[in-house]
C-alpha cells in the first residue's frame, strides 16, 4: 500500500466516523489570567503598527498594567473560588493545571511583572535628549549601534515602544509554564516567554554593544538548552508512549493501561526514563541558573538594561521553579531515589559557587547576578526536601525573593554618571553619605538577600532549610548556612563600602526618579519588610497552595 493510499484511507476513515474526532473544549475562565495577558500583548502589537508615534508610549503603559492587573484579579478570583484547594483540576483538555502551586506562582508573576512595567516606563532618569525625555531603551532597536541611523533615530526622539507587548508575551509564557501540565505545553510556554527575553535583553540605550553580545550569548545558550529539553521530551515519549504528566508518572509507577503496538519495544525502557528525565532537568536547571548551566547568568544581567535584568531575574526564576517542582513531584516521584542525590550535588554546587565567585565581584549586576545563583541553590534545597512543606517553603522563597530582587536592580537604575548608570562598585563608595534615602534602601535589599532576621530573605531562608532539615537533608542545611554566612560578607562589604567610605569628588550622582521607579521601589521595600516581620500568613497562603493536582 502506497503512502498516498495510506494517507487517503485514514482521510476516508475520518469523514466517515465524524463523532470520532473530539472538538476541543477549552475553559476560558480558569485559563482567563494567562488569556487576558496574551490577548493584551497583540493588543501592544496593533498599538505599535497604527498609532502615531507620539501616542504610543502612554498607550501601551496603560494596556499594560491594566492588563496585567485584570490578570491578577482574575488570579485571586480563582483562588477564591477554590480553583487552589477542593476544585483543583486539569484544564484545556489536559494540557494546563489549575491548582494551588499554579495559581499563587501565577499571581506572583503577575505582581512582579506590574511593578517591573513601572520600571520599564521610567523617563526622567536619562539626561534630555534633543528635547525629548528618554527610557533606558535603544531609540531605535534595528539600527548598528553608533552609527548614522541610530543618530537619526535620536534627533527625532524615537522611543523603543515594542518593550511592552514584549514584557506581557514573556509573561503569558511565563503562567504557562509552571502549570504545565504536559511536556510539549511546557517547551511551547519556555520558548514563548524566552524569545521576547532575548530580543529585550539587546535594547539597552547606553552600552549598546555590550547589549547586543549579552542578548546573543543568552540566545545561543538558551536554544542550546531548549535542544536538551526536547530531546528529553522525545525520550520520555519513547518511554511512556504519551507527553501528558500524569501518563508518564503512571508508567514511572508500573501501571500502564493501554499499550501501541508501535511503542510496545521501547515503553517501560528504563535507560529512556533515566536520560530523557535528565535531559529536560538541564533544560530547566539552565533556566533556573544552577551551576554547571549558569554560565549565562553574570554577562547576561551585566549587559541587559537593568529594569529588564529586574524582570528577568524576578519572573524567569519564579516561573522555572515552578516547573521544575511540578516536573519532580507530579511526573517524577517514583525516580525520587535516582533524582535527589543529582538535585543534592546541583544544589551544594551552586550555593557554594554562587557565593564564592560573588566575592571577587566588582560590578553591582554581576554581584547581584552570583548573588541569584547563591539563591538558586538556597531554593533547590527545598526543592529536595520532597515534602508538602518543601513545596510551600519554596513557593514563599519566591514571592519573598522576587521583590528583593526588583527593588535593589530598580535602585542601580538610580546611580548614574556620564556614561549612564554606574555600576562598577568604587563608584558607590560614600553613596551614603551623598544620598543616604538611596543607600539606606539598597542596605535593606542587601540585608534581605543576606538572609538577616526581620527581613523576608531571613524568613524565606528559614522556611526552605527547616523543610530541608525535616526532609532528611541536614548535611546540605549545613552547607547552605556556610554558603549564606560567606554571601553574607560581600552584601555587608557594598554596605560598609556606602557608608563608611569617603565620597569621590568625581563619584556619580543618584538621579531623581519619577513616582513609577519610585513606587517600584518602594514596593519592595515594604514586601520586604511585611513578610520579614510577619510572614506567617504568607507562610499559611503557600502551604494551603502546596497541593499539585494529578
Amino acid at each position: 500500500m502506497t503512502h498516498a493510499a495510506t494517507v487517503h484511507s485514514l482521510w476516508t476513515t475520518a469523514a466517515a466516523a465524524p463523532d470520532k474526532i473530539p472538538s476541543p473544549d477549552i475553559e476560558y475562565g480558569q485559563l482567563s489570567p494567562t488569556l487576558i495577558v496574551l490577548g493584551a500583548a497583540i493588543v501592544g502589537v496593533l498599538i505599535e503598527a497604527f498609532l502615531p508615534r507620539r501616542q504610543r508610549y502612554v498607550a501601551q503603559l496603560f494596556v499594560s498594567v491594566v492588563a496585567l492587573a485584570a490578570a491578577f484579579a482574575a488570579v485571586i478570583g480563582l483562588a477564591a473560588g477554590d480553583y487552589g484547594t477542593s476544585k483543583a483540576r486539569v484544564a484545556a483538555m489536559g494540557a494546563i493545571a489549575v491548582d494551588g502551586p499554579a495559581l499563587f506562582l501565577q499571581g506572583t508573576i503577575l505582581l512582579v511583572a506590574l511593578v517591573a512595567v513601572f520600571t520599564f516606563a521610567e523617563r526622567r532618569l536619562d539626561p534630555v535628549v534633543h528635547g525629548n525625555r528618554v527610557d533606558s531603551f535603544a531609540a531605535q532597536a534595528a539600527a548598528v549601534p553608533g552609527g548614522d541611523a541610530e543618530k537619526a533615530a535620536v534627533k527625532a526622539g524615537f522611543t523603543t515602544t515594542e518593550v511592552f507587548p514584549l514584557v506581557l508575551f514573556a509573561v503569558g509564557g511565563m503562567l504557562v509554564f509552571p502549570s504545565a501540565n504536559d511536556l510539549l505545553t511546557l517547551f511551547v510556554a519556555l520558548e514563548v516567554f524566552s524569545l521576547p527575553l532575548y530580543i529585550l535583553c539587546a535594547l539597552a540605550r547606553r552600552h549598546r554593544a555590550l547589549s547586543q553580545e549579552a542578548a546573543v550569548k543568552y540566545f545561543l545558550l538558551g536554544a542550546f538548552s531548549s535542544a536538551f529539553l526536547l530531546f528529553g521530551i522525545a525520550l520520555l515519549y519513547g518511554y511512556a508512549g504519551t507527553v501528558a504528566y500524569s501518563g508518564i508518572a503512571d508508567v514511572v509507577d508500573g501501571q500502564v493501561r493501554n499499550v501501541t503496538p508501535a511503542l510496545a519495544g521501547t515503553m517501560g525502557n528504563d535507560a529512556l526514563l533515566l536520560i530523557g528525565g535528565a535531559m529536560v532537568l538541564m533544560g530547566l536547571l539552565f533556566k533556573i541558573g544552577a551551576v554547571p548551566f549558569h554560565m549565562w547568568t553574570p554577562d547576561v544581567y551585566q549587559g541587559a538594561p537593568t529594569p529588564v535584568t529586574g524582570f528577568m531575574a524576578a519572573a524567569t526564576k519564579v516561573a522555572a521553579f515552578g516547573a521544575l517542582l511540578r516536573l519532580l513531584y507530579v511526573v517524577l516521584p517514583g525516580l525520587r531515589w535516582d533524582w535527589r542525590p543529582v538535585m543534592w550535588g546541583v544544589a551544594i554546587v551552586t550555593m557554594l559557587g554562587g557565593a564564592i565567585v560573588a566575592v571577587t565581584q566588582t560590578d553591582v549586576k554581576r554581584l547581584l547576578a552570583y548573588s541569584s545563583i547563591a539563591h538558586a541553590g538556597f531554593i533547590l534545597a527545598g526543592v529536595i526536601a520532597t515534602t508538602p512543606e518543601g513545596i510551600s517553603s519554596v513557593l514563599f522563597y519566591l514571592a519573598a525573593y522576587s521583590f528583593v530582587t526588583l527593588g535593589a536592580f530598580a535602585v542601580v537604575t538610580l546611580v548614574r554618571d556620564a556614561g549612564g548608570e554606574a555600576t562598577h562598585l568604587s563608584k558607590w563608595a560614600g553613596l551614603g553619605r551623598r544620598s543616604p534615602l538611596v543607600a539606606a534602601v539598597f542596605a535593606v535589599f542587601l540585608l534581605a538577600f543576606a538572609g538577616i532576621p526581620l527581613t523576608s530573605g531571613f524568613a524565606g531562608k528559614f522556611a526552605v532549610f527547616k523543610a530541608a532539615a525535616d526532609g532528611g537533608a541536614g548535611a546540605l542545611v549545613v552547607i547552605g548556612v556556610i554558603s549564606s554566612a560567606v554571601a553574607a560578607f560581600f552584601y555587608i562589604r557594598v554596605i560598609v563600602l556606602m557608608f563608611f567610605s569617603e565620597p569621590r569628588t568625581d563619584g556619580p550622582s543618584v538621579a531623581v526618579p519619577s513616582a513609577l521607579t519610585s513606587s517600584a521601589i518602594a514596593i519592595g521595600v515594604t514586601v520586604t519588610l511585611v513578610l520579614g516581620v510577619a510572614p506567617q500568613y504568607f507562610l499559611d497562603l503557600a502551604s494551603q497552595a502546596g497541593v499539585f493536582v494529578r
